[in-house]
């Protein structure tokens, strides 16, 4: 059971007809809302607050015990219990005995934000495949917004983790004025080669399925459950270390006979990967899949923070005098460890303040999620 006490799901505004909110893309929404959560409490001055971007399949609901969500479908009992629930709450890496934890779903997610599922007041029907492309820079300045509308001006810190790293580096380079500490974990400078071909392929899974319907499924009987069966396989794959996935995945061998009509899942491995590909449907939505993936492909925090190179990207964090903690994970095969050492190369050529930490782990990039020993003295250190 959680230590800390009940939460629930908040609203929150972030554009009118008055004031719209643009997306990088050009295209724009005339009423927007984030969904958020909050964990332990404001000071007077508002200076002990710290931002939490999730990760890719994440949500807002980072710690506690949140049985309700009535702006969204896809709240499942999986989602009941917080993601970053190890991390977070009295004594922990983040602690909110002493700090102020504000996590928002991404705009363009199915939690609550708005996002492809949302009925658009223009025709009362769901956005669907008229939602708006969505870049990194856009999630960011959504939630600066966020912040704004909470009247806090600049952030103890903001912390990501996989994808929500991407937001953190983006933010702390965009807003350097807004934070004094960033801590990106297990993440990555630009999207590799491999991860765009794989993130295409997860994009044409859902894109194929013959109930995708261009994206404006809602409200049919039959939803495009397979391709995004399909894409979270491909992706769950490199979120576990795969010595992981077969001690998880149990003995038996649990045949399908809706998915297929010749071959049949013939060991405990398949039966695991399609079970954890079928559990997802219930609490994801295919477009906004497609949207974050597309979010992450397109990252380059050099173009979006409208910078001529990674020096001088990175000589705003100098000059406002952050403080980076990088963690890498040694077995990570989402985000490999050349990765953050290419982060980290970044910031010793623009003398940026910085901590490197390798995470020694078996368990692969799913080590931000279940080892808060293997980073919470560090956490603690750069947030004190």
């Amino acid at each position: 059971m959680s230590t800390l006490a009940p939460v629930q799901t908040c609203l929150q505004a972030i554009a009118d007809k008055n004031d719209p909110f643009t997306f990088r893309s050009g295209e724009s929404l005339s009423e927007a809302h984030l969904a958020y959560e909050t964990l332990g409490e404001l000071n007077e001055q508002k200076s002990n607050a710290i931002l939490l971007f999730h990760a890719f399949s994440g949500s807002h609901h980072a710690a506690g015990f949140c049985p309700e969500n009535p702006y969204s479908p896809y709240w499942t009992e999986e989602c009941h219990f917080g993601w970053w629930e190890r991390f977070i709450g009295p004594g922990k890496a983040i602690d909110t005995d002493q700090f102020f934890v504000i996590c928002a779903n991404y705009i363009g997610g199915c939690y609550g934000s708005t996002g492809p599922s949302t009925t658009n007041p223009d025709t009362g029907s769901p956005y669907g495949r008229l939602f708006p492309h969505i870049c990194v820079n856009d999630i960011v300045r959504s939630q600066i917004r966020l912040l704004d509308a909470m009247g806090i001006e600049k952030l103890h810190a903001v912390v990501g983790p996989s994808t929500g790293g991407l937001a953190c580096i983006n933010f702390a380079t965009m807003y350097p004025e807004r934070t004094s500490r960033v801590i990106p974990i297990a993440t990555g400078m630009r999207t590799t080669v491999l991860n765009r071909i794989m993130l295409l392929e997860q994009i044409l899974a859902i894109e194929n399925d013959p109930h995708f319907a261009a994206g404006d499924y809602y409200g049919r009987e039959s939803l495009p459950h397979s391709g995004l069966t399909l894409a979270r396989m491909m992706s769950h794959k490199t979120f576990v270390h795969l010595d992981a996935i077969e001690r998880r995945a149990r003995k038996d061998v649990v045949k399908d006979e809706d998915r297929f009509s010749w071959y049949q899942p013939n060991n405990h491995v398949e039966s695991y990967m399609l079970h954890q590909g079928k559990k997802f449907t219930d609490r994801f939505d295919a477009n906004t899949y497609l949207r974050i993936c597309e979010m992450w492909s397109t990252f380059d925090p050099v173009k979006q923070g409208q910078a001529d190179d990674v020096t001088s990207l990175f000589a705003r964090s100098r000059e406002a005098g952050h403080r980076y903690l990088v963690f890498s994970i040694d077995e990570d095969y989402c985000f490999y460890p050349e990765e953050q050492t290419a982060l980290v190369n970044g910031l010793k050529s623009a003398e940026v303040d910085h901590m490197f930490i390798t995470v020694h782990s078996e368990k692969g990039h799913d080590s931000f999620l279940l080892e808060p020993e293997l980073y919470m003295p560090h956490m603690q250190f750069v947030l004190s």
